[in-house]
C-alpha cells in the first residue's frame, strides 16, 4: 500500500512539472570560487556591484570574497591554492616571477586605472603643491607596495627626493595609518577611503591631493590565477571575468548615488552619505577602466614606477605575466 502511495505521489508531481506555466526551478549547481582581495575598499565598487547584483551567481559561480590585508598575503593564498583568485598589484606577480615561482600567476583583468589614495594633511591647504611636502614626515605604506611606490613616484616627477626631502615613515601596518595620523602622528598621511573622509569627518585631517589624479593612469589592481589553474579551469576565469565586466558597465551606466545604493551592503559600519561621498571623488577622477583589458602600456608604466622605486631586478615580458584572452571575450 505505501509503495503504490509513492509511485501516485511521484506521478502527481511530475504531471504538475509539465503543466503549461508551472516553474519549479532546480537550481543549478555552483562553482565555488575563492577570491582574496588585498583590501576591502569602496575603491573596487565594480567588484561589489557584481556581486551585490548577482552577476557571479548569473555566471554559475559561488564567490567567497576573503581579505587579505595586503598584496604578499594575497599572493600568498594564490601561490598555495587557499584562494584561486587573487586580487591586488600586479607587482606581485612580478616578484613572485623573478624570485623563481615555477607556477607563475598570471594577470587576467585590470579593474583600477588609477591609484586610489590620498594625502592627507592637519590643515585645509587650498593651495597645495607637492613642494609643501619638503621638510615633513609622512606616514607611508609597505615599501615594495603600490601605495608607497606610486606616492614615491610622484615625488620624484616633481622634483623630490623621498629620502632626503622628508621623512617617510613605513613602520605602521595597514590600515593603522589613519588612528595613527588621528592620534597625532606626522604632519601628513597617505590614505585610502574611507578612511581619508573619516578623517575629514573627524575634522583631524584634509585631503589635499590625489594619488590617483597626479600619478596619471597606473594598473593599480588586477586579477590573477596561477597558470595551472587557469589552463584546467578556463571556464571558471571567464565567467569570473564576464561578471566582472557587467559590474563595470554597471558602473559606467549609473550615477555615484545608485552605485552606492548598491553596495552599501558590503560596508556596514559605513553611512550611505559617506559611500556615496567616496563613490563620487573617485567616480569623478575616472578611477575605473571602461573594460577589464590588461595593456601593454599599463604593464611598461607599472615597470617604470617599480624600477624607480628600485623594486626591479631585470624587466619581464608582458606576454609571461599578462593575458588579455578573458577580458576580450567578456566585452563580445
Amino acid at each position: 500500500m505505501k509503495k503504490k502511495w509513492i509511485a501516485a505521489a511521484a506521478a502527481a508531481v511530475l504531471m504538475v512539472t509539465s503543466l503549461p506555466g508551472t516553474v519549479f526551478a532546480q537550481e543549478e549547481e555552483l562553482t565555488k570560487v575563492t577570491l582574496n582581495e588585498v583590501a576591502h575598499s569602496i575603491f573596487y565598487a565594480p567588484q561589489y556591484v557584481a556581486y551585490e547584483e548577482g552577476y557571479f551567481k548569473e555566471e554559475g559561480l559561488d564567490l567567497e570574497i576573503v581579505t587579505g590585508f595586503g598584496a604578499d598575503k594575497v599572493m600568498t593564498a594564490v601561490l598555495s591554492g587557499e584562494a584561486q583568485i587573487g586580487f591586488m598589484g600586479a607587482e606581485a606577480s612580478i616578484y613572485a616571477y623573478q624570485e623563481g615561482a615555477n607556477d607563475a600567476v598570471v594577470n587576467f583583468a585590470q579593474l583600477t586605472q588609477r591609484a586610489g589614495n590620498f594625502l592627507v594633511a592637519r590643515e585645509e591647504m587650498p593651495g597645495f603643491t607637492w613642494e609643501d611636502i619638503k621638510g615633513s614626515k609622512v606616514l607611508g605604506g609597505r615599501k615594495g607596495g603600490m601605495p608607497e611606490m606610486v606616492f614615491e613616484y610622484i615625488l620624484k616627477e616633481n622634483g623630490i627626493d623621498p629620502e632626503k626631502d622628508l621623512e617617510i615613515d613605513q613602520s605602521i601596518d595597514f590600515g593603522s595609518t589613519a588612528a595613527a595620523f588621528s592620534g597625532g602622528l606626522g604632519d601628513f598621511s597617505v590614505e585610502f577611503e574611507p578612511s581619508a573622509t573619516a578623517l575629514e569627518k573627524e575634522g583631524a585631517g584634509y585631503v589635499v591631493a590625489s594619488l590617483g589624479v597626479d600619478s596619471g593612469y597606473v594598473p593599480y589592481t588586477s586579477y590573477s590565477a596561477k597558470t595551472s589553474y587557469m589552463e584546467e579551469n578556463p571556464e571558471v576565469i571567464q565567467k569570473f571575468t564576464n561578471a566582472l565586466q557587467k559590474g563595470m558597465e554597471y558602473v559606467r551606466e549609473h550615477s555615484p548615488e545608485e552605485i552606492a545604493e548598491v553596495i552599501a551592503p558590503q560596508f556596514p559600519e559605513t553611512d550611505l552619505e559617506t559611500i556615496t561621498t567616496i563613490v563620487k571623488r573617485y567616480y569623478e577622477q575616472d578611477t575605473w577602466k571602461e573594460n577589464l583589458v590588461f595593456e601593454q602600456k599599463s604593464f611598461d608604466l607599472l615597470q617604470d614606477i617599480l624600477e624607480s622605486a628600485g623594486e626591479l631586478k631585470e624587466r619581464t615580458d608582458y606576454e609571461k605575466l599578462v593575458t588579455t584572452e578573458y577580458a576580450e571575450n567578456a566585452l563580445k
